[in-house]
């Protein structure tokens, strides 16, 4: 029987991540209730705002269920506001938001600005063949500090996709994977580039067997 993703469904791009998980050919569906995330062999955490999700976390009683299930091997997949929630730790956070876990790495939330310093880029993504993944930074965090065991996929390049230096960004680690967990700062389920996704998926299976 395939394994089946589920997508946390409290906020950000659920039905973008249901439909590109659909297309990689697994089902997927969306997560709001225990019951729902005991019935799925993975999760995908979508962005958005994530002390808002780190709160609702709290309030559909599945923050500890989540980290139990991460803790004991269940693949994940968190982009921009997952991979912050999937951090071991956060920079310019607040005090009392709740994290994950699953990723030894520091993350600085809000690394690359405001809503209006938005941008793309083409980054060569370790593991994802065909040439570089479009990537969409909004809002986005960046990897400040990475453990022994974190392995980075993808990093910042020196020019953005209009020609903008980089910056203080060129060169920061955008994509990580530390054994069946993985984190993006961009938001790979808006460009209808199904590869980031793809190789998820691959984790997913080889994890169930």
């Amino acid at each position: 029987m395939s394994p089946v993703i589920g997508v946390l469904a409290l906020q950000g791009d659920v039905r973008e991540h249901v439909a590109a998980v659909s297309s990689c050919g697994l089902r997927a569906v969306p997560v709001r209730r225990p019951a729902e995330l005991d019935a799925v062999d993975a999760l995908i955490i979508p962005g958005g705002e994530s002390t808002t999700m780190s709160r609702l976390l709290t309030t559909f009683d599945l923050l500890e269920p989540v980290r139990a299930r991460i803790r004991d091997g269940m693949p994940a997949y968190g982009s921009c506001a997952g991979m912050i929630l999937l951090a071991a730790e956060i920079l310019d956070g607040r005090p009392d938001q709740e994290q994950l876990g699953g990723l030894d790495v520091v993350v600085r939330r809000n690394a690359f600005g405001r809503q209006v310093d938005s941008f793309e880029a083409d980054l060569q993504v370790d593991g994802v063949p065909g040439g570089p993944v479009r990537a969409v930074f909004i809002r986005a965090p960046w990897v400040e500090k990475v453990g022994a065991s974190v392995e980075v996929l993808a990093t910042v390049p020196p020019l953005t996709l209009t020609g903008t230096d980089a910056g203080a960004a060129a060169g920061r680690a955008v994509a990580v994977r530390q054994g069946a967990v993985l984190a993006t700062s961009f938001h790979p389920e808006i460009t209808g580039d199904l590869r980031v996704h793809a190789l998820f998926c691959g984790m997913v299976r080889e994890a169930a067997g």
